[in-house]
């Protein structure tokens, strides 16, 4: 088998918090959104990039607290866009991870967590600052 796609769902409970947090911080963009009928949950497609994810407040789509680990290029740069946008409900920390990488953990309003890394390279991160503690 080879995966041509993988697609996390996540579960959210509020559209317009979903928005905010997914668009207008993380600066993804909405693909689609599907409803039933009129007054029924959303399941929508959100893309950054090549990172795809499935919102959805159907019920028995995903769980709250579920993780999605991403491993890409460009993270510190990702990190400071972010931080600078000073998105009051969450200020993530970078890190060096133990497993080798440059690291941030960004935690949505719904309990899910999504952790983007950068494989660590000594002469490319040499000048980073990294968060040690918690928030």
């Amino acid at each position: 088998m080879k995966a041509e796609k993988i697609i996390p769902v996540l579960r959210i409970f509020d559209y317009k918090k979903a928005i905010e947090f997914y668009i207008d911080w993380l600066g993804f963009e909405v693909v689609w959104e599907h409803h039933f009928d009129e007054n029924t949950p959303v399941y929508m497609e959100v893309k950054k990039e090549n990172i795809i994810l499935h919102l959805s407040e159907h019920h028995g789509d995903g769980s709250p607290g579920s993780r999605v680990f991403i491993w890409g290029q460009g993270i510190a740069a990702y990190h400071k866009e972010l931080i600078d946008k000073k998105y009051k409900y969450n200020r993530p920390g970078l890190e060096k991870a133990f497993y080798g990488a440059v690291s941030f953990t960004v935690d949505d309003p719904f309990g899910n967590k999504i952790i983007f890394n950068e494989e660590f390279d000594d002469e490319k991160h040499k000048g980073l600052q990294f968060y040690s503690g918690d928030h």
